[in-house]
């Protein structure tokens, strides 16, 4: 099963929601799905290296992408967002992170299920968008 998780939010925003996603994609990939992850909005900045977590947070979320990525999960990140989101504004992606498009972001969507990251919570999808 090919599984599309999208992130929207900055990565340390003083919830796990981010933590949590990344959490997900581990279990699902380790079950055999075959997951992408698509990074957008201020979620950019966890694709670059100047991304650190603050000192009174336990987890290195831009380790645990990186971690992912080391494990054949793909990830493409929003080019028009490098340069327009995130706190890191410009600064370039990690290694294994592909800068992409909402072209290519569309045909992820259409070719897998996908789950997004709304504002509260984790909505499901499928390809038919039937609202689990």
């Amino acid at each position: 099963m090919k599984v599309l998780i999208i992130f929207n939010r900055e990565p340390y925003d003083n919830t796990d929601v981010t933590w949590n996603g990344l959490r997900l994609a581990e279990t699902l990939r380790k079950k055999g799905a075959e997951v992408r992850i698509f990074l957008m909005n201020d979620a950019v900045d966890m694709a670059r290296d100047a991304c650190k977590a603050p000192e009174n947070y336990d987890q290195d979320l831009s380790q645990m992408l990186k971690d992912l990525i080391a494990n054949g999960v793909l990830v493409k990140v929003c080019g028009t967002c490098m340069a327009r989101c995130g706190i890191y504004k410009n600064h370039p992606y990690f290694e294994g992170a592909e800068k992409s498009t909402m072209i290519a972001l569309s045909e992820w969507v259409i070719s897998a299920y996908f789950l997004k990251q709304p504002k509260f919570g984790i909505g499901f999808h499928s390809r038919n968008s039937q609202t689990f």
